[in-house]
């Protein structure tokens, strides 16, 4: 099997596109899906953003496996003019209806806050009314116009077995030697 990397242009319109349960359904690219946000944070809590994230990592520490539900590329959080400013970009397996639900169901079952509750404009009441949080999502959501892949389409669930099998690979060769 060639994997070949590929790119898509995304269409700037998308009154076209397949309606999902809240908006418009993307379509899954090289990248699989995703969306980036860019919101103002809260004057004065900055602090709070980064302590945030500073908490996220110490829970993944003692859980690996806590964000798992939302198949998970990769998160990148950013704060930037002067921390006046916020830009969230996630890569994930399922479409953004799903992610976005997972997200809700997670956070609350965990009975955790978001750091999206530093953003001005983020609904108070996001655990019981997660069409209020997709809204926020989608009135911030900056949509790529191309998204590049270089082992395209595949998932997080792909990558982790192929790389389960290296390892066992790996280890039964130096066993042989």
């Amino acid at each position: 099997m060639e994997i070949r990397p590929q790119a898509v242009v995304l269409p700037k319109e998308t009154d076209h596109l397949e309606q999902g349960k809240y908006g418009p359904v993307f379509p899954k690219t090289p990248a699989c899906y995703g969306f980036t946000i860019v919101a103002d944070v809260k004057p004065g809590r900055a602090g709070a953003m980064r302590e945030y994230g500073s908490t996220l990592a110490r829970a993944l520490e003692g859980d690996p496996y806590l964000l798992a539900p939302l198949k998970l590329h990769y998160l990148r959080w950013v704060l930037f003019d002067d921390d006046t400013r916020f830009m969230y970009q996630g890569i994930f397996d399922t479409d953004f209806d799903k992610y976005t639900e997972d997200a809700v169901a997670l956070f609350t079952k965990a009975g955790v806050s978001t750091a999206f509750e530093n953003l001005e404009g983020f609904p108070e009441d996001w655990r019981t009314n997660p069409e209020a949080f997709v809204r926020f999502v989608r009135d911030h959501h900056c949509p790529s116009f191309i998204e590049y892949g270089e082992y395209p389409y595949v998932t997080a669930d792909e990558i982790k077995k192929a790389l389960r099998i290296k390892n066992a690979l790996s280890e039964m060769l130096d066993q042989m030697q």
